[in-house]
């Protein structure tokens, strides 16, 4: 059974006005709907412990002999590693277990997070699960048949696991049995819901205790250019090419690939905001100031560039000039002057002192809010605790500060003004722009002794400029 939004905004719009009444009709019918089913097909948070571990066939089960290729597509992606992956590990039990118990407000994280990163041992109750370490069915983490069991969610918006699941021997898929090669395994029933956004939005949707969006990427989607003209989550995260589903079944030109590549994959944050830098003068003087413009261009995401956990990921611009003989100096940014500025350029101040309730220190002083060279551009929304502190932790999230990242398709401008140092050699002066991207702050990372990989540098794109220093 499925109850779901069907029509897109860019259908709605494009329906005649009798059209639009039937679906605004319908619409009404499946709120109302999927209120009375919430209590046949329990969701949230009161689907834990509703199933057991044994009502999902393991991913190796699907994969070992049937579905190959998805299967091992799925093995390199995240969704493989939602529960297991260390940083998430490290949260989880580091922090948000600990939080839970000292804080009543924010108890439901122990159980909640575990509705989108190990959903099976959500349903089946197994709060919180063992460590990755004891090699539990946890580890399954978001599995092939957790999502082909996925009918629906309950509501009018799709977040904070709100899924609705029906294990059982029907698997939801993209085709209807007869468009596919029958399977000696199991039925099979075409889902229209799987191919859309709102499927995935049950997980990318949050909003923490504080009724806060934490994580809004499927809502960045929906409110952007990209959703009106046909694009859903699944059209950049699980191309479409010509692959065979499963081994004894037929070759599909449009097969959805298992890939789920996005914030954790440096291919797929490469190139997403395009850099023009230039100057207002070619010639300059020592002591002459000059003035570089920074254009940048998210021409990448149809969500907002960084999504997801936003508390955790930092992108900035560092721009630096080197002359003809080599030494390099920094150039910070221009301030413009907007409320919350502060937050969006890097500096040497404290944050995520809240990370002391889970550590049990109510004096700690936390870590640096960055690592990243001083004046230069951030494009973040910091995340404030209850006390108005920036928070590293979205379950303790009470307010949002300012919202500068990149919207899709959006153009931002930074100006550099530069005095040339009266030192500087005469000759060429290059000056580049480089945008880079960390999934984890780095003081955090490091004082949690979160693996390196984690915070390491990430390339998003650079771009350079020259000026002439005359003797």
């Amino acid at each position: 059974m499925q109850f779901w939004i069907g029509k897109s905004l860019s259908e709605l719009k494009a329906a005649s006005l009798t059209s639009r009444l039937i679906a605004l009709a319908t619409l009404a019918a499946f709120v109302f709907f999927s209120l009375a089913l919430a209590e046949e097909f329990p969701t949230g948070s009161e689907a834990e412990g509703t199933r057991s571990y044994d009502d999902f066939d393991t991913p190796a089960y699907c994969g070992s002999s049937c579905h190959t290729d998805f299967y091992q597509q799925w093995k390199q992606a995240m969704m493989s590693q939602a529960y297991t992956h260390h940083w998430d590990e490290i949260e989880y039990f580091e922090l948000a277990v600990p939080h839970a118990k000292r804080d009543e407000k924010v108890a439901e994280v122990e159980a909640g997070c575990n509705g989108c990163h190990t959903p099976l041992a959500f349903l089946a109750g197994d709060v919180p699960p063992p460590r990755p370490e004891e090699g539990s069915r946890a580890n399954e983490s978001v599995s092939c048949d957790f999502c082909h069991t996925v009918t629906g969610f309950v509501g009018d918006t799709p977040y904070n696991f709100n899924w609705v699941s029906e294990p059982g021997d029907v698997k939801y898929g993209p085709r209807t049995k007869e468009e596919a090669t029958e399977s000696p395994n199991h039925e099979m029933a075409k889902s229209d819901f799987i191919n859309t956004a709102e499927f995935c939005g049950t997980c990318h949707n949050e909003k923490s205790p504080y009724d806060i969006w934490v994580k809004s990427t499927h809502l960045e989607l929906i409110e952007g250019p990209y959703y009106e003209e046909g694009y859903v989550c699944q059209t950049c995260h699980m191309t479409q090419g010509k692959l065979r589903s499963a081994s004894m079944g037929n070759t599909y030109d449009d097969s959805w690939m298992h890939l789920f590549h996005g914030a954790h994959d440096p291919g797929k944050i490469a190139g997403t905001v395009e850099l023009r830098i230039n100057p207002d003068l070619n010639e300059v003087v020592p002591g002459e100031p000059v003035k570089f413009t920074l254009i940048l261009f998210n021409q990448k995401t149809g969500h907002k560039f960084p999504s997801g956990s936003v508390e955790d990921r930092i992108v900035w611009v560092h721009v630096e000039a080197r002359d003809a003989d080599g030494s390099i100096y920094h150039l910070p940014v221009d301030k413009k002057g907007f409320e919350g500025e502060e937050y969006t350029i890097a500096s040497d101040v404290l944050a995520y002192q809240d990370m002391g309730i889970a550590l049990d220190d109510p004096d700690f002083e936390g870590v640096r809010r960055e690592d990243v060279p001083i004046g230069d551009r951030i494009f973040r929304m910091p995340y404030f605790d209850p006390q108005g502190r920036m928070t590293i932790q979205q379950w303790n999230t009470a307010s949002l500060g300012v919202d500068y990242r990149m919207g899709p398709r959006e153009t931002k401008v930074e100006t550099y003004t530069f005095e040339v140092p009266f030192e500087a050699a005469p000759g060429e002066m290059t000056v580049t722009a480089t945008m880079n991207y960390r999934k984890l702050v780095k003081p955090v990372a490091d004082f949690l002794e979160v693996p390196e990989e984690e915070s390491e540098i990430i390339l998003v794109n650079e771009h350079s400029t020259t000026v002439e220093v005359l003797p």
